[in-house]
């Protein structure tokens, strides 16, 4: 079995980086967004003050006229502040939405232009996870957290500049309960950063664990192993709930402190301010608006210490979205050589998935150009694994797989897509139109080459017989096709594709019998010319290959014409005879 290694995930000064990187395009919009804010906090300060001299005003008995303007003013300070906080909420998500929509571009760039060897190792669920999960992490985020953060970081620093001209004694009792803010937040920002990493890996590896016993579902259940998948899922989904009842209980003793800090500080505010009232220092009012600046200053505090939480997850899901993003993207050859041909050159291929641990062990075979081989042997005999490697998904550990001559390694990856292609067993639908699915192969191929390419793959009567015939939504939420009508398709979109080397990877296992034979004559006419590697589901399709190749414990042991196996009475002879006799008729 592959071992899993995790996509990379950045350091937090690759992140920065990243992040000034994705901003720097958006200056005017970022400075506009910081002067509404500091607007708004601005406006915000003078509500503690106005109430404070209404206190002063009913405190010296002075007439009720004397409330009007300040009642007045009040309320347009409210407006005010209403009004800037909306648009700094507005502007504050736009920024955000836009540096996130160019993240996720970037991200899903580098997702697709992955290795498929990379995402083996990774496991398509840690892609999922990070493309689906962190994304919606971090956009609830940026809408939801981002404004409010930059809003009350904002007050928090206007309000201590207020308290501090009101009396600086204020400004000093209210530092009574810093200390007990510093060390909740000190407790919080150690545990909860690697909290939320591992929580989101061990969601990763959960989503991987689902992909993997979902997918292989009926493999599952026909080796009886559906007890031990089930055990699996169950264990990965403890984990990531033992991370989730771990977050819980963190959140819920930082809280416990911040309100104890909030009742010291307040405490504190109070007490001086009854001692200085009593000094003649300060006016009545003048503590009621230290008190009101307090309790506005605790808020967003509060604000910034809580949502400390959903950036610390933000953030953990940002750095993976990095780790993406700055992966380096495979380089190809500047000028790479063209192959001489369509010959397939296998030599002293050796590959371990883990050190050690051969699959293949030195795998010699020639195939000449337009001619096509069966490769055939038991389960975990390296038919896929050297499939792989001649449609260059794999590296070989060691010896080379040459394509008219030139290893595919100097083809690189680009290269080696426009001469190899790939069909296997799991084959997506994607969802959009008949049409938008076939040109994925070829985008400028017109309606007349995909009616051609369907009908190559046997598909043209069942495409033409839907509602809207081509234009036909399928995948997700369109037309749900058949197993058979599926694989169809692809093998429509690999004639589209039009390769000199064609790879299927038990392409019709998934069909029933019925749809087997539909599947194996569909081949049969979109292999016609080409040079064809196929894996094979049933030994009907190993007998009508130019050459059977059959590996054993990685290693080729027979190799020949289809008759001439039989009839020498070797390991094919066997398999033959044990195949016809269960699926052929007449043979029992």
């Amino acid at each position: 079995m592959t071992s899993r290694v995790p996509l990379p995930t950045a350091t937090a000064a690759q992140t920065r980086r990243a992040l000034a990187r994705l901003l720097r395009p958006h200056r005017a919009l970022a400075a506009a967004t910081l002067a509404v804010l500091v607007a708004g906090a601005t406006v915000q300060m003078a509500g503690p003050l106005l109430l404070g001299y209404v206190v002063d005003v009913i405190a010296d008995g002075r007439p009720a006229s004397a409330l009007v303007l300040p009642a007045v003013l009040l309320l347009a300070v409210a407006a005010g502040h209403a009004a800037l906080s909306a648009l700094g909420t507005v502007l504050t998500s736009r920024l955000g939405e836009t540096a996130l929509a160019r993240l996720r571009e970037r991200v899903m760039d580098r997702a697709l232009r992955l290795p498929m060897s990379r995402v083996e190792q990774a496991g398509s669920g840690d892609v999922v996870a990070r493309v689906a999960g962190d994304v919606a992490v971090i956009a609830t985020a940026v809408r939801e957290a981002l404004p409010a953060f930059a809003g009350a970081g904002l007050t928090v620093g206007f309000t201590l500049i207020g308290l501090g001209a009101l009396d600086w004694r204020f400004a000093a009792a209210m530092l009574c309960a810093v200390p007990i803010q510093a060390f909740a937040l000190h407790r919080y920002l150690r545990t909860s950063g690697p909290l939320y990493a591992e929580q989101r890996i061990a969601e990763g590896e959960r989503a991987q664990q689902l992909l993997d016993s979902v997918g292989g579902a009926a493999t599952v259940r026909a080796f009886g192993l559906s007890d031990r998948h089930t055990g699996l899922v169950a264990a990965r989904s403890r984990t990531a709930v033992d991370f989730a009842l771990r977050v819980v209980g963190l959140r819920n003793r930082f809280f416990a402190r911040l309100n104890v800090a909030e009742f010291t500080g307040l405490a504190a505010i109070l007490v001086a301010g009854f001692l200085l009232v009593r000094a003649d220092a300060v006016t009545i009012g003048a503590v009621a608006a230290a008190a009101l600046f307090f309790i506005r200053l605790f808020d967003p505090i509060n604000v910034l210490l809580f949502l400390f939480d959903q950036v610390q997850e933000a953030g953990a899901g940002l750095a993976r979205l990095v780790g993406i993003a700055d992966l380096e993207p495979p380089r190809d050859p500047a000028e790479a050589p063209v192959p001489a041909g369509a010959s397939v050159r296998v030599a002293g291929v050796r590959h371990a998935y883990t050190p050690g641990h051969d699959v293949l062990r030195g795998i010699d075979l020639e195939i000449a150009a337009g001619t096509r081989v069966a490769l055939v042997g038991a389960s975990g005999a390296g038919k896929t694994t050297l499939a792989k490697l001649i449609a260059g998904v794999h590296q070989p550990t060691a010896g080379t797989v040459a394509i008219g001559g030139v290893p595919l390694e100097s083809l690189g990856a680009a290269g080696t897509r426009e001469r190899v292609a790939l069909v296997t067993q799991e084959v997506h639908v994607f969802a959009g139109t008949l049409a938008d699915d076939l040109r994925l192969a070829r985008p400028e191929a017109g309606d007349a080459e995909l009616r051609a390419a369907l009908d190559l793959a046997g598909a043209l009567e069942w495409a033409q017989a839907l509602p809207q015939g081509l234009a036909t939504a399928v995948g997700d939420g369109g037309h749900r096709l058949t197993a058979t009508q599926a694989q169809q398709l692809a093998l429509a979109r690999l004639a589209l594709a039009d390769p000199e080397v064609a790879v299927l990877d038990e392409a019709t296992a998934e069909a029933g019998s019925a749809g087997a034979r539909v599947l194996e004559a569909a081949a049969d006419r979109v292999l016609a010319g080409r040079t064809a590697v196929v894996v094979v589901h049933r030994l009907t399709q190993a007998a009508t290959a130019d050459t059977v190749v059959v590996l054993d414990a990685g290693r080729i042991v027979e190799s020949g014409p289809h008759a001439a196996l039989v009839a020498a009475g070797g390991r094919y002879a066997d398999l033959w005879a044990a195949w016809s006799t269960a699926n052929l008729p007449g043979q029992r």
